[in-house]
């Protein structure tokens, strides 16, 4: 018998179809043992040697996995290809402890016949490089949030922590929140038109140029300037001074990289970072499709790379020529990645074969594995796709004496290309047949208003792409991150956006201030890049380690002697509390600060205040507590306003605040769309819940539109 071991059961049941009855194919259930969670677990003394153990829900599976690969005349480590993979195979095999001559490490970037047949021909040695990388990223890790966690509970608040990684996704996002926050709207004006020529339609153009020069965003600053410039223009004639007409290409985008698909599946369908890869996994590990048994979707889904194998181009190239049209095949294309550190090896997100189509498998599949799968297909396929041919047309319309000149810009897709897999949101627009020289007639001018916007705040697509491009983090961290920042009380998702909570402004400063290598974007950025010159074998992970924990060290050291609680959140305030006549005091929690009366526990008054130490009046409403009678309040929590007894806290009775959007249930026809916030996330729900359980991430409505606008394109 031959010993084949994944991480997942689902894994092995994909894989185990395409072996032989010599083949057993078992499964881990992810890493086998890790760092102890009650201690730091890293010896210090002795080169940082981190100290594994087994957690007891894991020793059942071992103990069997032990049996089977002591009996076993060939043990295969079929983990993932990353790093994480290698780690588990290498522990694997420090357990098993079985003849090295009798171990088999095969890695493979899908899950098909072909390739799992192939990589039991050619089986390597186990990666000793990708493990030390894996290794030094765990110890670093495990150093920075065991070392600094238990710092900012004794600074700041109990249950906080700190992350090499997470602190500085915090940091990007705090920032950003200050930015909005500074930011002064300035009101500016835009002089609109529209014009005729005859019965060959009308056009719409906006003001472009005032003698000669192009007029800023900000040129019209106030509705004087704009009446002054109207009054002069009212009354004018107009004559067509320029018409250019430009043929342009547009290039298909590449396949996806984990990075780029957690952009665009966020951006097009909705879905947060973790639930893409989650979704991802599920398509990669196999999907049970009628008259195929159980099969793997796509290839790995942790990647940087935008290669594509020959296999596929030549299947793309057959499938575009004989099932979309000879016209809209290109020929192979090949992508080069931007990203740092990338692994050119690896290969590209993609299907498993161009031969399943979206359709052929949707009633194998959930709505959300069927919308990535379908994005992850068209992607591919349209990356081998030819370029879309698009008509550029501009056209420049001037009063009598050509002070001022409007603009009217027109493009026409000519040939849809590969945007007829992978349409996107652009649309014709046609411009009447106009000839330089000769003469329009005003139909309509106006002045409008407008106020510069400040910048967005990150979504999951935004973050991830920050992340990339200062070359922190790598595609197994992004998902993770972001849910650790959520689930830590760090940051809240309000309508998709990632918005930083008062601790993650507290926390980060302290941070900014006196550990500043730790959120340093340029220090992040070198240890990823060490980490990867580690994984390549050109670096040992311990100096690297040991450069870094020294100072860091001797910083925290410092830190806990110079720093008290007092000099990092202001206590003393004029408050005395109503109930038992003693001072209150300031108090910060996990999600915020509040008041709290220094009679505690004797008396466990608190109020709520605002960022400015402002105390927050309750607003009483027009409702009785269901269990004491007493007035129901408006209350301020960590996800906004709610509802609660006014007798907390001996009345801990709460009810949510719910806001409707004016739309019906699209399921029950009778609740009212309402929403709603779970595990950190806003979402959108039926006011009937429980009778109506209706749930979306997407705001009703928009799905439709959405769906609408790709079959425009795909009819184009």
């Amino acid at each position: 018998m031959k010993l084949v071991i994944v991480e997942s059961p689902t894994k092995a049941k994909t894989i185990s179809r395409f072996l032989g009855k010599d083949y057993k194919v078992d499964s881990s259930y992810g890493h086998v043992r890790d760092l102890p969670k009650s201690k730091l677990g890293v010896d210090i003394e002795h080169d940082f040697a981190p100290q594994y153990v087994i957690f007891r829900k894991n020793q059942k599976r071992l103990t069997a996995l032990k049996k089977l690969a002591a009996k076993a005349k060939e043990v295969y480590y079929a983990t993932d290809e990353d790093r994480e993979g290698e780690a588990i195979a290498w522990h694997l095999s420090q357990i098993f402890d079985i003849p090295k001559e009798n171990e088999r490490r095969i890695a493979f970037h899908e899950i098909t016949k072909g390739a799992v047949e192939d990589a039991i021909e050619h089986p390597r040695d186990i990666d000793l490089n990708l493990v030390d990388a894996q290794q030094a990223r765990r110890v670093l890790d495990r150093l920075v949030g065991y070392k600094l966690s238990p710092f900012l509970w004794k600074k700041v608040a109990r249950g906080l922590s700190a992350g090499r990684v997470q602190s500085v996704a915090v940091r990007l996002i705090v920032e950003r929140e200050r930015e909005i926050e500074k930011f002064n709207k300035e009101e500016y004006w835009t002089v609109e038109a529209d014009f005729q020529k005859k019965e060959d339609g009308s056009l719409h153009a906006k003001l472009h140029r005032v003698d000669g020069k192009i007029l800023d965003k900000l040129g019209i600053k106030t509705d004087k300037q704009a009446g002054e410039i109207l009054d002069q223009l009212k009354n004018a004639k107009y004559e067509v001074v320029k018409v250019e007409k430009k043929r342009s290409t547009r290039q298909p985008l590449p396949p996806f990289t984990t990075s780029t698909l957690q952009q665009e599946a966020n951006r097009r369908l909705g879905y947060s970072a973790k639930q893409i890869m989650m979704l991802a996994q599920q398509l990669y590990e196999g999907i049970d499709v009628k008259g195929e048994g159980h099969s793997g979707l796509i290839t790995y889904m942790r990647t940087d790379s935008v290669n594509l194998s020959e296999k596929f181009l030549g299947e793309a190239e057959d499938y575009i020529k004989e099932s979309i049209g000879k016209e809209y095949v290109s020929g192979p294309r090949h992508f080069k990645t931007k990203s740092k550190g990338a692994q050119e090896a690896h290969e590209a997100i993609r299907p498993s074969e161009v031969s399943r189509t979206p359709d052929s498998v949707k009633d194998h599949l959930t709505a959300q594995q069927f919308k990535l799968y379908d994005l992850i297909w068209r992607r591919a396929v349209a990356s081998q796709m030819t370029e879309a041919a698009i008509d550029s047309t501009v056209v420049d319309i001037a009063n009598d004496d050509k002070k001022y000149t409007f603009r009217a810009t027109g493009q026409v897709i000519r040939f849809v290309g590969w945007l007829a897999v992978y349409p996107n949101k652009s649309e014709d627009v046609i411009l009447p047949d106009l000839v330089q020289g000769g003469n329009v007639d005003l139909l309509k001018l106006e002045p409008l208003q407008h106020f510069t916007q400040p910048p967005a705040r990150y979504s999951d697509a935004t973050l991830v792409r920050a992340l990339e491009d200062r070359g922190i983090g790598r595609p197994s961290t992004y998902a993770p991150t972001i849910a650790t920042i959520i689930d830590r009380g760090y940051v809240i998702r309000e309508e998709k956006k990632l918005q930083p909570t008062e601790i993650a402004f507290l926390v980060n400063d302290l941070l900014v201030e006196h550990f500043p290598k730790i959120v340093d974007y340029d220090f992040t950025a070198k240890m990823e890049s060490d980490l990867d010159e580690v994984a390549e074998g050109s670096l040992k992970w311990q100096p690297v380690i040991a450069e870094f924990y020294g100072p860091f060290t001797d910083n925290l050291e410092k830190k806990y002697e110079q720093l008290d609680k007092k000099d990092i959140i202001k206590e003393e305030t004029d408050e005395i509390c109503e109930k038992c006549g003693k001072p209150m005091a300031v108090k910060f929690g996990r999600f915020g600060k509040f008041l709290a009366c220094t009679g505690f526990p004797e008396c466990k008054n608190t109020k709520q205040i605002n960022g400015k130490g402002e105390i927050l009046e309750e607003e009483k409403i027009d409702e009785a507590c269901p269990n004491c009678g007493k007035p129901m309040v408006y209350k301020q929590g960590r996800f906004g306003r709610f509802i609660a007894c006014s007798d907390y806290p001996a009345c801990k009775t709460t009810k949510k605040v719910l806001k409707t959007i004016g739309v019906k249930c699209p399921e029950c026809k009778e609740g009212e769309v309402v929403i709603r916030r779970g595990r950190g996330r806003v979402f959108y729900g039926c006011s009937r819940y429980p009778e109506c359980k209706f749930a979306s991430s997407k705001k009703p409505g928009e799905e439709a539109v959405e769906e609408e606008n790709k079959k425009d394109i795909r009819e184009s």
